[in-house]
């Protein structure tokens, strides 16, 4: 009887998956023992069950060979993260070119370093600052958009309270009398006449 091609999946059988669990369990704990009388090497092995039992085996201390395997763990995590600090020489001269590439087209937009350039490159050149433009034509006309809505929001704003200011006042002339100069008394003037005698010369006897 040829023995099909097991798939790679969850067994979805309870059973079924129990019976191959036990199976390639086993089989996993005995190639650990061999290969670690074989071939002389240091080997643990930690199973958990799906319902949380524990199987294990060592070729020595288990504790000890995780504690071998952390601190190896961390100095090679350590060892990454100082390679990864250091740039390469081949990093290095590709950023020192991207670098002096970024500042020959920075020098040609300024209109400097011109004279090497063939008629191409000036082009490119020319193309570039166009859309730049556009770019920054854009941008300053959505600005100045907004900031005219602005003005003419605040201008409606202080319509409406020069409205409603005027309605208050229009009210309060309504509600208030008329306010009226009290007549003025009538002066009477009389005319009175003073008799006045002038006499020059000596008293009269």
């Amino acid at each position: 009887m040829v023995r099909g091609k097991t798939q790679m999946k969850r067994i979805e059988n309870d059973t079924s998956r129990q019976v191959t669990f036990s199976k390639r369990r086993n089989g996993l704990l005995k190639k650990a023992f061999e290969l670690s009388v074989l071939c002389d090497a240091e080997v643990a092995l930690i199973i958990f069950s799906t319902r949380g039992k524990l199987y294990e085996f060592s070729s020595s201390s288990l504790s000890k060979t995780i504690e071998k395997y952390q601190k190896r763990a961390k100095d090679m995590g350590a060892k990454s993260a100082e390679i990864s600090l250091q740039p390469s020489k081949g990093n290095t001269v590709d950023m020192e070119k991207k670098i002096e590439h970024f500042e020959v087209s920075r020098r040609r937009l300024l209109g400097e370093g011109l004279d090497p350039c063939s008629v191409e490159e000036l082009q490119q050149t020319e193309n570039q600052l166009e859309r730049s433009l556009t770019k920054i034509r854009a941008r300053k006309n959505h600005l100045i958009k907004e900031h005219i809505e602005r003005l003419k929001a605040e201008e409606r704003k202080l319509l409406e309270e020069r409205r409603k200011l005027l309605e208050v006042i229009e009210r309060g002339k309504g509600s208030t009398p008329a306010s009226a100069e009290p007549p003025r008394e009538k002066v009477r003037t009389e005319t009175v006449d003073v008799e006045t005698e002038l006499f020059i010369g000596p008293p009269k006897r």
